[in-house]
């Protein structure tokens, strides 16, 4: 696909999940009958390689299939993509940029590298070079809550000046204070917030979300972005529900049982129960068992049936 500009970077987006097998593997079987799910959704596009899809966990011929798998039934569909490239190593993100560019997306995922926090001469420094091997495909930078290097907003405009590029953005949002600050110093930048603050994201003028909401089920997700552009206030209300269910059921396995962001992204597909994908991360981090998502089904329909098809 040709390269998306920063206006055209937009929307619901879902993520693409890593099925794992007992043995660690990634099961891709399973992983196509996702893609073919996810393609044939109408989100407003789909990536790879974020936090649902472990990317720092693997290795180079794992990397260059799910990209191509993405990639080819992307075309074949016409549905924008984007291909994540993250590593923690700068020079092997370096790497997956230079081969996520032959797959053509609409645009390449990266994070700062990350075993020591960069100054912000090092920031502009990392992204430069990444947005060099990309051209003409621009970055879209995911710089969340637990990078070594969290920037603030009036940082943005500096790394645009720098890094001509860099077209989006995907970070943890704020109150509406925050979103003006934004405003202010991310004119010419998308920004993504997290799928289960969208509405009131939209509201604000952010771009979209790569989504955990479209982790619980894409379709469901997408008709709620659609219900933001003619109904705002039932789309806040759904919000509100979204956010209800989110606190009380799944939260606390973070904060009270000590599991990481990307069980809790398996765990909504799980819920959702739109592909089969299963709970296990790869090690050495831990799953929740699928049992929670068959426990927590039938409360999220109640609570937000808005989400889930029939």
């Amino acid at each position: 696909m040709k390269p998306l500009q920063y206006k055209e970077l937009q929307g619901n987006w879902a993520s693409v999940a890593l099925p794992i097998n007992p043995d660690d593997s990634i099961d891709y079987g399973r992983l196509e009958e996702e893609i073919d799910f996810l393609v044939t959704a109408g989100v407003n596009g789909v990536y790879t390689n974020g936090t649902a899809g472990e990317f720092y966990t693997q290795n180079e011929e794992e990397f260059e299939r799910v990209s191509s798998l993405v990639a080819c039934s992307c075309e074949k569909m016409h549905v924008p993509f984007q291909l994540g490239a993250s590593h923690m190593s700068a020079q092997l993100s370096l790497e997956r940029i230079k081969r996520a560019k032959t797959f053509q997306p609409g645009a390449i995922q990266v994070i700062l590298a990350d075993w020591f926090p960069l100054t912000r001469e090092e920031t502009i420094a990392c992204l430069n070079r990444m947005a060099e091997v990309a051209d003409p495909i621009g970055l879209v930078l995911y710089n969340p809550p637990h990078a070594k290097r969290v920037l603030q907003p009036e940082e943005y405009s500096h790394l645009k000046k720098a890094v001509p590029n860099l077209i989006g953005i995907k970070v943890a949002d704020g109150d509406s204070a925050w979103y003006e600050t934004m405003k202010r110093h991310c004119a010419e930048l998308a920004i993504f917030v997290p799928g289960h603050h969208l509405a009131t994201g939209v509201m604000h003028g952010a771009a979209g979300s790569y989504s955990n909401v479209a982790c619980l089920h894409p379709v469901g997700a997408q008709k709620w972005y659609d219900m933001m552009k003619h109904d705002m206030s039932q789309a806040l209300d759904v919000e509100r529900r979204i956010q209800y269910f989110m606190n009380d059921h799944i939260v606390p396995f973070i904060t009270e049982q000590g599991y990481s962001n990307q069980a809790l992204d398996k765990l909504l597909a799980a819920i959702g129960d739109w592909a089969d994908i299963g709970t296990r991360l790869r090690w050495p981090y831990r799953w929740i068992p699928e049992k929670e998502a068959d426990r927590l089904r039938p409360i999220a329909r109640e609570m937000i049936p808005e989400l889930f098809p029939t």
